[in-house]
């Protein structure tokens, strides 16, 4: 009895498990074959006579792969600032015996949300215009800084409280000055979390759609998020071969990141000094 009742349990969590990976690897499945069949469906099927065209169509759109390149401008922009600022921040909050500095943490983590969200929408735009970067890649940069650095503060923070002082003491004795201090034994020890928050600004960056859309205006400016609705009808009805296949494009980056990281570190990240 007691082994009838083991396997349908294990039975019933193999279905389970079956079905919640279906449901993840399907879209999946669809991404990857739609684009290549010359008739696009909203169902995954293996395409019978697979086909370029639908990638040469996309790529004689000139105003979506020009879109691709903004969204590079942008998620690079961001994310060197942020991983930059945020580093030497949370250094700066380690280190320094600023009163209240772990409520100040949380405050900018909590007022981080409203940041970017649709609800601070009105006064970003407002301000971003009175600086006049309205339509202009700075200014969204901004946006997603000030949007993004709370958070990123945050995590840096961890990797820097975990560095015992005795390093940068030592450096200090041995007759390095702070600056040098900072570049040749701390930046090596927190290049993991450097890592983590440079990725995350990335992608956070790379998929917004309200910020570009609500700040940018010329079309030579669009990112790739905006400008895949070039793929759509006078009737907002998308053309699924061509969506499918920029969508493949869009989602080519991150994965080279991904797969980039993953041969250059193996996500063991480990730090290291410089002598």
């Amino acid at each position: 009895m007691k082994l009838a009742r083991f396997i349908l349990v294990r039975v019933a969590f193999s279905l389970f498990v079956t079905l919640v990976a279906a449901f993840f690897t399907l879209p999946l499945l669809w991404l990857v074959l739609t684009p290549f069949n010359p008739r696009g469906t909203l169902a995954v099927e293996i395409p019978a006579a697979p086909t370029l065209a639908n990638f040469r169509l996309v790529f004689a759109n000139t105003f979506a792969m020009r879109a691709l390149l903004n969204s590079a401008i942008l998620g690079l922009g961001a994310m060197l600032i942020v991983t930059l600022v945020a580093t030497m921040s949370a250094y700066a909050l380690s280190r320094a015996d600023v009163p209240g500095r772990d409520f100040l943490i949380y405050a900018l983590i909590l007022f981080s949300s409203v940041v970017t969200g649709t609800a601070a929408m009105v006064p970003i735009f407002l301000l971003i215009f009175y600086l006049g970067l309205i339509d202009a890649h700075l200014g969204v940069i901004l946006v997603f800084t000030g949007g993004l650095l709370p958070t990123a503060i945050f995590i840096m923070r961890d990797f820097v409280e975990g560095l015992p002082r005795s390093y940068e003491e030592s450096a200090l004795v041995s007759g390095a000055t702070p600056r040098q201090m900072f570049k040749d034994v701390i930046l090596p020890l927190v290049r993991p979390g450097m890592v983590v928050v440079a990725i995350w600004t990335f992608v956070n960056v790379w998929g917004a759609f309200l910020i570009p859309f609500i700040l940018l205006r010329s079309p030579t400016n669009m990112p790739a998020s905006v400008a895949i609705y070039s793929f759509y009808t006078e009737a907002g009805t998308p053309i699924i071969t061509l969506t499918s296949s920029y969508a493949l494009l869009f989602a080519l980056p991150v994965l080279v990141l991904y797969l980039l990281v993953n041969w250059r570190y193996g996500f063991r990240f480990f730090g290291g000094i410089k002598r």
